[in-house]
C-alpha cells in the first residue's frame, strides 16, 4: 500500500517520464533542454543554453534526472564535471583550496565559486568570464580580499587585489596588450601554498615561474651570483620577488617601485648589501652602502637625480656577479671600461683602484688619515678660537667704561679702499651662497636644502648655483689681485700681511691681557694677527677649495688622468675645508666684526672703509714711506 505522496509523485512523473523518453529519442541535445526547461523555466537555468556547455545535455551532469524521483536523487552537477575535465578535479583536489574548502563552514560552492554559475559557465577567453584575464583578479579577490575570510581561513590580508591592480601586469592586461594575471604565477587548479617546494611561488621557483614570460631575464638571473646562489638553496638569496615586490610590481619608471634608479641603493640592494647580519654570515664586505651614499653618485642618487650611476649601472641588474670573475663589470681589469660608459678615458693613465672608498675605513690610509687631521685641527683651531674670544669678551665687558670711552675719543681713517670693498663683498656674497649650496649637496635630506631641490630633474639647481658661486668666487680673488697689481698703497697693506716677531710679541701682550695679567688694552699694529690670521686663511683655502672643487667639478679629466681614490680625497679635502672655513667665519670673524665690544653693533668698515673709532683707537698707524 502507498501513501497519498507516493501516488500523487508517481502521477506527476507520468507525463515526464514521457516527455523525457521522447527527448531521447530526439536528436541532439537541444531538445532535452527543452524537455527540462518546460518544469524548470528558471531564466538562470535556461541561459545554459547561451554558455560554453549548450551541446551537453542535461542529463550529462544531472545524472538521475531522467528516474521518476530525481528531484530527490539526483547527482549534484558538480560531482559530473570529473567526467570531462578530470585532470582539473584531480590537481585541484591536491591545492590549498580544496584543503580550505574541507573545513567546517568552509567557502567552497564547487566550481562555480571561480567560474560562475553552473548554468551560464563562458571560456576563459570570453570578457564575460570570472576567469577572463581582465576580471580573473577580481575573481580571486572576493576571497582573499575579504577579512571575513581572511580570518576565518586564517591566512593574511595583504591587499594583494589593491596591489594587483596597481601592477605593470594588471596596467598591460587593461590596455589589452596582455599580462600576468593571479593563474600566471599561482597556477590554476593545482594551487599550492608558498611555503610548499612545489609550487609555482616557491621562493626557489620564483625564478622559474617569471621566466614563463621574461626567458631572456631568467636565463641571464640563473648565470648570475645570486640566481646560483638561490638555485643552490641559500635561502637568503634575492630572487625576482625580492627586488621587484609581489603583487605590486611596477615598472622601473615608476617612482614608487623599488627598481626606480632613486630607489635602488637602499630599498633594493641596501636591504642585503647593508646588513650586517648578512655581511656576517656571507664575509660580504659591510660599508657598501655608507660608501656609495658619501659619494658624488650617492649624494645625487638621494637628491633625486635619476640620471646617475647606481648599484646596477656598474655591477649590472640581473647578470651581476662578483668581482673576482673576469666577466664581471666590476672586475679590476674592467673597471675603465665600465667607468667609462660616462666618463670617457676613465683609467688612460692610472688603473681605477679601489671604489667604495670610506673615509673612517683605515684600509684607504690617505682618505682615512687627511679625514683624522682635519677633525683634529677643526677640533683645535675653532676650539682655540672660542676660548680666545671668549676671554676677551669677558675681559672687555669687565673694563665697561673704558671701553666706551675709547669708542668716544678715536679718530677714524680710511682702511679699505674701493676696489678693496668691492672685492671683499664679492667673496662675501660668494662665500655664503657656497656654504649653504655645498651643505645642501652634502645633506640633500635636510629641510632647509629642499627649496634648492624644487627644480632639480635632469638640472641639479644645487650644482650649478654652487659652481656659478665658486666662479664668482674666483673673480673677486682675480679683481684683488689686478688691483694689487696697479695700485702702489694696495701692495703696501697686503705687504704687512706678512707673519713675523712682531706678531709674537702682540700675541704675548694681547695673552696678557686676557688672562687678567693686564688690566689695559694693548696697542695693536695697524695689521694685527686677527688679520693677517683671516687674510692668509682666505688665501690658503680658497685655493685648496679651488683645487679640489675643480678635481669633483671635471671628474672624468680627473678619472682619466688620477686614479678614483683622488676624489675620495678631494671630497674629503673640500668637505672638512668646508667646515674649517665657515666655523672660522662664524667664530672668528664675525667676533671681531660684530660682537666685539669695540665694534658692536658692527664694524662699519667693509662700507665705508673706515673702521669703528675704537678699533681705530687701539691701532698704531704705520710709518710713512
Amino acid at each position: 500500500m502507498t501513501s497519498d505522496g507516493s501516488r500523487s509523485r508517481g502521477r506527476r512523473a507520468g507525463p515526464l517520464l514521457a516527455s523525457l523518453a521522447l527527448a531521447a529519442a530526439a536528436p541532439g541535445s537541444a531538445r532535452a533542454q527543452e524537455v527540462c526547461l518546460e518544469c524548470h523555466d528558471d531564466p538562470a537555468v535556461a541561459a545554459v543554453a547561451g554558455s560554453i556547455h549548450e551541446f551537453l545535455g542535461c542529463t550529462d551532469c544531472h545524472a538521475g534526472a531522467d528516474s521518476a524521483d530525481h528531484p530527490d536523487g539526483m547527482t549534484p552537477p558538480t560531482a559530473a564535471c570529473a567526467d570531462c575535465h578530470d585532470d582539473a578535479v584531480g590537481d585541484f583536489a591536491a591545492s590549498i583550496h580544496a584543503a580550505v574548502a574541507e573545513k567546517e563552514g568552509g567557502w567552497f560552492d564547487g566550481c562555480a565559486s571561480c567560474h560562475g554559475p553552473i548554468h551560464e559557465l563562458a571560456g576563459a577567453a570570453d570578457p564575460a568570464s570570472p576567469i577572463h584575464p581582465s576580471r580573473l583578479a577580481d575573481t580571486c579577490g572576493g576571497c582573499h580580499a575579504d577579512p571575513r575570510m581572511a580570518e576565518r581561513s586564517a591566512f593574511r590580508r595583504l591587499q594583494p587585489l589593491e596591489a594587483y591592480r596597481a601592477s605593470v601586469h594588471a596596467l598591460a592586461i587593461s590596455g589589452g596588450a596582455g599580462g600576468a594575471t593571479c593563474s600566471s604565477c599561482h597556477g590554476a587548479h593545482r594551487i599550492l601554498p608558498a611555503t610548499d617546494p612545489e609550487s609555482s611561488v616557491a621562493r626557489m621557483r620564483v625564478p622559474e615561474t617569471c621566466g614563463q614570460c621574461h626567458g631572456e631575464i631568467a636565463e641571464a638571473f640563473a648565470a648570475s651570483i645570486h640566481g646560483l646562489a638561490a638555485a643552490g638553496g641559500v635561502s637568503d638569496s634575492p630572487v625576482c620577488t625580492d627586488c621587484h615586490g609581489e603583487h605590486r610590481i611596477l615598472s622601473p619608471e615608476e617612482p614608487g617601485s623599488p627598481v626606480f634608479a632613486t630607489n635602488i641603493p637602499r630599498m633594493t640592494c641596501g636591504r642585503c648589501h647593508g646588513d650586517l647580519r648578512l655581511a656576517e654570515r656571507f664575509d660580504l664586505p659591510s660599508d657598501r652602502l655608507p660608501a656609495f651614499e658619501d659619494s658624488y653618485h650617492g649624494l645625487a642618487s638621494r637628491a633625486g637625480r635619476t640620471t646617475v650611476a647606481h648599484c646596477g649601472s656598474c655591477h649590472g641588474i640581473h647578470d651581476i656577479q662578483p668581482s673576482t670573475d673576469p666577466a664581471s663589470k666590476t672586475h679590476p681589469g674592467n673597471l675603465a671600461a665600465t667607468c667609462g660608459q660616462c666618463h670617457a678615458g676613465a683609467g688612460t693613465v692610472f688603473a681605477i683602484g679601489p671604489v667604495h672608498v670610506v673615509s673612517t675605513a683605515p684600509e684607504h690610509a690617505v682618505v682615512y688619515w687627511v679625514r683624522r687631521i682635519y677633525l683634529w685641527l677643526i677640533a683645535l683651531l675653532i676650539g682655540g678660537m672660542v676660548l680666545h674670544n671668549a676671554l676677551d669678551l669677558y675681559r672687555k665687558a669687565r673694563l665697561g667704561p673704558a671701553v666706551h670711552a675709547a669708542r668716544a675719543s678715536a679718530s677714524t681713517r680710511r682702511r679699505l679702499s674701493v676696489p678693496m670693498r668691492i672685492a671683499h663683498g664679492l667673496l662675501a656674497l660668494s662665500f655664503i651662497v657656497l656654504a649653504f649650496t655645498g651643505f645642501a649637496l652634502k645633506y640633500p635630506e635636510a629641510w632647509w636644502a629642499q627649496p634648492l631641490r624644487v627644480s632639480e630633474g635632469g638640472l641639479d639647481l644645487r650644482a650649478l648655483i654652487h659652481r656659478w658661486a665658486a666662479v664668482a668666487m674666483l673673480g673677486a680673488g682675480g679683481f684683488h689681485v689686478v688691483h694689487l697689481a696697479v695700485s702702489r698703497r694696495a701692495r703696501r697693506c697686503i705687504a704687512g700681511m706678512r707673519p713675523g716677531l712682531a706678531d709674537l710679541r702682540e700675541l704675548r701682550n694681547r695673552l696678557a691681557f686676557l688672562l687678567g695679567r693686564r688690566r689695559d688694552l694693548p696697542p695693536a699694529p695697524w695689521i694685527g694677527y686677527p688679520e693677517k690670521i683671516e687674510y692668509l686663511a682666505v688665501v690658503w683655502g680658497t685655493l685648496l677649495m679651488a683645487l679640489t672643487g675643480f678635481l669633483l667639478w671635471f671628474e672624468s679629466a680627473t678619472l682619466r688622468w688620477l686614479p678614483s681614490w683622488t676624489l675620495d680625497l678631494a671630497t674629503v679635502i673640500h668637505f672638512y675645508e668646508a667646515v674649517l672655513a665657515s666655523l672660522a667665519i662664524l667664530v672668528w670673524h664675525f667676533y671681531s666684526v660684530i660682537f666685539d665690544p669695540l665694534v658692536y653693533p658692527m664694524d662699519p668698515a667693509w662700507i665705508t672703509g673706515r673702521p669703528a673709532p675704537a678699533r681705530d683707537h687701539e691701532r698704531v698707524p704705520p710709518p710713512e714711506r
